[in-house]
């Protein structure tokens, strides 16, 4: 993977509706106490904790909301008992969609992402209709750097190979269950990356202008402004149209 053409976008980011930080904010503590109760609440023994933790602590939120989260995750707090559901479909001109969320209701969450695929001219697949599009991948971002002194010192920490993102700097790419071993393989390097998460990223893309890219990112934007959902990935590719 040597990197990504201009007009490739590999995961579909709301940018403008995720600036409203008490929506982040619901998310990520939704992420934390699911991790806390899955893994344990130990961030040395639970990748996945330590990783929604940087992500929470990446946005400001405070640490006293994200010390809440883990023990509710952990049964130290009562609360609301969240399940992860994952749902696959196919948007218009035939995007594929993976919708994660989390929820305390399967009723209304499957209802509501339903209809947001009915609206904007999509089709809700059942489960293993899409998800054989898509991969699971450890990624580390850095801004900027030397891609010759980052390939070196991310090999050696185990990582598969880096990538450079046109307009947003280069990528380390890892397996998802080696993250964190490589991101402090990085930093006992001097290398701090400015985040490291797994994603689900599509092994091919479909390239899509004009009113189909238009209708897909309307399908996206719905997806992602309910309360119940996580992330939406595609392998819709929006191309830049020349004027």
């Amino acid at each position: 993977m040597a990197g990504h053409s201009k007009w490739a976008n590999i995961r579909f980011r709301k940018g403008v509706q995720d600036a409203k930080r008490g929506k982040v904010f619901t998310k990520l503590i939704r992420e934390i106490t699911i991790a806390a109760r899955v893994g344990g609440g130990d961030v040395s023994h639970n990748p996945r904790l330590r990783l929604a933790i940087d992500r929470a602590l990446g946005q400001n939120m405070p640490k006293d909301n994200i010390e809440r989260a883990i023990k509710r995750g952990t049964g130290e707090l009562e609360g609301a008992h969240y399940e992860e559901i994952q749902y696959e479909g196919y948007g218009p001109a035939g995007a594929a969609v993976l919708v994660a969320c989390t929820t305390d209701n399967r009723n209304r969450t499957a209802g509501e992402v339903r209809h947001a695929f009915s609206k904007h001219g999509g089709n809700l697949g059942t489960e293993g209709s899409v998800a054989y599009l898509f991969e699971k991948r450890g990624v580390l971002m850095f801004p900027d750097g030397d891609e010759e002194a980052l390939l070196e010192a991310a090999l050696d920490a185990g990582a598969d190979d880096i990538a450079a993102v046109p307009g947003e700097g280069i990528e380390v790419l890892t397996a998802p269950d080696k993250v964190m071993s490589v991101r402090e393989g990085l930093v006992q390097r001097g290398l701090t990356p400015s985040s490291a998460e797994t994603v689900i990223r599509p092994l091919t893309d479909v390239a899509l202008a004009g009113e189909d890219a238009e209708r897909v990112m309307k399908l996206l934007e719905a997806l992602e402004d309910l309360d119940d959902v996580q992330t939406v990935y595609t392998n819709a590719a929006f191309m830049e149209e020349s004027a």
